[in-house]
């Protein structure tokens, strides 16, 4: 007969080992952090907006939940039947007492091999100074022309010719076509870039695309796009897939925008803004002006009164005035000595009337 151990441990509810197995599942730093690759099999999205699926292989299954606020940012449909990779933590489900993978992120299957090649050349490539911020050149304020490098048969051009129309009419657009996916999309984009750079002599060029998977977007990762971005003469503004879209053409362009629209927008001055600075510019220009006026009047007052004050008109004047009393004391002096002139004429005339002889006689 087995003999019972003196010292028996403490048992366990359900719940106290389910949380127990939780806790272990969440601290264990690779289920915090895993890529999972399978299948996906009983996939729903009920009205809260959350995603439901199974992920599976040949050999066994696993429950996957992706929360709403991170199903609004998966950018390709989910659904039965699709190899994708899923990136989250593992935990349990205590009610269920099941552990499923909580997920953060999908792409489709393959994408992981494409970005340890991404890493593998954006390391490289940053080791060489291709990516300093150094390098960047600033981007024209006003460009007198603008060259776009992308697919002429997609949307994005439309939208960025648009919105270069709407901004700034004023500059010349030349759009230099190529294709953007595919094995051949590398040499043509470097051809366009340089063709264009070449013909139209540009004094920005936007390389853009509009969005897509990792795979649609590789062109961009390539490194002799990459090198002929840093090669360009004039700055680019890249504006390839959407927000989240990063690849190495935008760490090598001068500006990256989100999207090939924000590219347009960055590449060019506001219409308005610029009929708002050219107010500005008229009301200062008036100001200055009837300043420099009212100051060249100052001016012209000074010396008109220094002027005459150096004049000679104002001495002739003394002089008339002071010559005109000359002449009236001169007057006045022949009058009066001709009055005592003719009064001892009178006087002597007299004296010869009374010593005529006649007058005795």
């Amino acid at each position: 007969m087995d003999q019972l151990p003196l010292f028996v441990p403490p048992s366990l509810s359900v719940s106290e080992l389910t949380r127990y197995l939780r806790a272990l599942m969440e601290n264990d730093e690779v289920l915090r952090n895993v890529w999972v690759t399978g299948e996906v099999s009983n996939f729903s999205r009920p009205s809260s907006g959350h995603l439901y699926f199974t992920l599976k292989d040949s050999g066994a299954a696993l429950r996957c939940v992706v929360w709403r606020s991170t199903a609004m940012r998966i950018r390709f449909g989910v659904q039965n039947g699709l190899a994708i990779e899923a990136h989250g933590a593992v935990s349990l489900y205590e009610r269920d007492g099941q552990y499923q993978l909580y997920v953060d992120a999908i792409r489709p299957a393959g994408e992981g091999l494409l970005f340890q090649e991404f890493m593998r050349l954006k390391t490289r490539l940053e080791s060489e100074g291709l990516f300093d911020p150094e390098r960047k050149r600033p981007i024209p304020a006003r460009p007198r022309c603008i060259g776009i490098v992308t697919s002429p048969t997609g949307a994005a051009l439309q939208d960025m010719l648009n919105t270069l129309r709407q901004r700034y009419p004023l500059a010349e657009v030349v759009v230099s076509p190529c294709s953007v996916q595919g094995d051949l999309a590398p040499g043509e984009i470097v051809a366009a870039m340089r063709a264009v750079c070449r013909q139209a002599q540009p004094d920005l060029l936007i390389l853009a695309r509009g969005g897509g998977s990792l795979e649609d977007l590789w062109a961009f990762n390539s490194e002799e796009v990459v090198r002929a971005v840093v090669a360009a003469p004039v700055p680019v503004i890249t504006g390839i897939g959407h927000e989240t879209d990063f690849t190495l053409a935008d760490f090598a362009g001068d500006l990256r925008a989100p999207t090939p629209t924000g590219a347009a927008v960055l590449a060019t001055p506001d219409r308005t803004d610029l009929q708002s600075e050219l107010y500005g510019l008229t009301a200062q220009l008036n100001s200055t002006m009837l300043m420099a006026v009212e100051y060249r009047q100052q001016d012209l007052d000074s010396f008109h009164q220094r002027l005459e004050r150096a004049s000679p008109t104002g001495w002739i004047r003394t002089e008339r005035q002071q010559l005109d009393e000359w002449l009236e004391r001169s007057l006045r002096a022949s009058q009066h000595s001709l009055q005592l002139r003719k009064a001892h004429l009178q006087g002597i005339n007299s004296r010869l009337a009374a010593v005529n002889p006649a007058a005795i006689l």
